[in-house]
C-alpha cells in the first residue's frame, strides 16, 4: 500500500467520515482556510490513481469513496512507523511515548486494560 501525503490523508480522513460524497462535501469539512476546489479536485484524483478512491456518476459530477478501509491504512502506518524508528519494537515505541508525554500509571494501565479486552474473544 502506498504512502500518503499530509493533504492526501486530510482528504482521505474525510471520505472516511462521510463514506461518499462530492468534492464540494470534502472541502465543506476541511478547516479554514478552504482548499480551492481544483486543489481537492486534484488531490482526489491522485487518490484514485493510488488506488484509495474509485467514484460514481451523479449526475454531471461524481462521487468519491473510499475503496481503502481507515483500519487497514492505519495498521500500516503504524508498521511503518514502528519499523522506521523502533527497530520493529511495539515495546520501544510504548516506552518512546510514554517518556516523552510524561504518561501516568494510570494511563498505562488503562491501555493494558483496552489491550486485554481486545484479547479476550
Amino acid at each position: 500500500m502506498k504512502q500518503l501525503t499530509k493533504a492526501e490523508e486530510e482528504v482521505m480522513h474525510v471520505l472516511w467520515q462521510l463514506e461518499k460524497c462530492n468534492v464540494a462535501a470534502v472541502i465543506d469539512q476541511l478547516p479554514e482556510p478552504k482548499p480551492a476546489y481544483n486543489t481537492v479536485s486534484t488531490i482526489v484524483r491522485i487518490l484514485e490513481d493510488k488506488g484509495f478512491v474509485s467514484h460514481q456518476q451523479e449526475g454531471r459530477g461524481y462521487l468519491y469513496f473510499p475503496l481503502i478501509q481507515k483500519s487497514d491504512y492505519s495498521n500500516q502506518s503504524i508498521n511503518k512507523l514502528v519499523d522506521g524508528y523502533f527497530q520493529g519494537s511495539f515495546k520501544s515505541m510504548v516506552s518512546f511515548f510514554m517518556k516523552k508525554n510524561d504518561m501516568s500509571l494510570s494511563e498505562l494501565e488503562s491501555i493494558l486494560k483496552e489491550i486485554e479486552k481486545q484479547e479476550k474473544p
